[in-house]
């Protein structure tokens, strides 16, 4: 397996409140994770960073030897220790007042592959050649169309659409969704919304099925969102199941 992954701040924000990781633990277990920080300077970032620096020490720490069920409680448990995180940085910061975090994650053992969603970030599964969306984005628009008030066309223009139903630091208690996926999956791409808002699905796949280092490919993602305008952070973590020699 070989991963990497980028963020940047994108053409119009003056600074970055993304925060990103790819952690292997000692059993060669992999945590991915993005988390987009709201609530401006020294807050968006800060709580984004609450949760990637807790996911990522709690993982090496304590993920190992987990069947998929206790890895799902695990998800469920260091949610809920975040969300408290970042409720008790707000009362110890003032200036933090009404800041929150979405947070996308995936976790790749050789026995099962878990997703999981709070927001707005997005989840895809690259899976013989064709490239899904695994998570459920928690926006109005997206409450809207699944009660069939707004069409898919509708929603992508919607001057809501980035309103978040759910989000780390807003909600108390917080549930997180949990995706179960096969594993003939061959490649994982989570991406916060400053990537998903400038680019399609089919706009991404292309770049992913290029014949181009991985590394190239996370690069080209950006920059194609930068040109389209750029209007948020952009972070992208990819990962390749693909063994080495393999073709990408």
């Amino acid at each position: 397996m070989k991963s990497f992954y980028l963020t940047d701040p994108g053409k119009v924000r003056d600074h970055n409140e993304d925060s990103v990781l790819i952690v292997q633990n000692k059993d060669k277990d992999i945590l991915m994770a993005i988390a987009d920080g709201m609530g401006g300077h020294s807050a968006g970032e800060v709580a984004s960073s609450i949760a990637i620096s807790y996911l990522g020490k709690h993982f090496n720490e304590s993920f190992s030897g987990k069947n998929k069920l206790e890895a799902a409680t695990w998800l469920r448990d260091s949610v809920n220790t975040i969300n408290q995180q970042i409720f008790d940085h707000e009362k110890t910061h003032p200036e933090s007042k009404g800041m929150g975090t979405t947070l996308v994650t995936a976790i790749v053992t050789k026995d099962y592959i878990l997703f999981g969603n709070i927001g707005d970030s997005s989840g895809f599964v690259m899976k013989h050649g064709s490239l899904h969306k695994v998570t459920y984005d928690h926006t109005l628009v997206n409450l809207l169309v699944s009660a069939g008030e707004l069409t898919e066309e509708e929603a992508k223009d919607h001057p809501k659409k980035n309103v978040l139903m759910k989000a780390l630091g807003a909600n108390d208690p917080i549930d997180i969704d949990i995706f179960d996926c096969d594993m003939e999956i061959d490649e994982i791409l989570l991406s916060s919304d400053g990537l998903t808002n400038m680019l399609e699905l089919g706009q991404i796949e292309e770049v992913l099925k290029e014949d181009i280092d991985m590394e190239d490919k996370v690069i080209k993602l950006i920059r194609k969102a930068n040109n389209r305008g750029g209007t948020d952070n952009i972070s992208v973590a990819y990962l390749t199941r693909k063994e080495e020699g393999e073709k990408e």
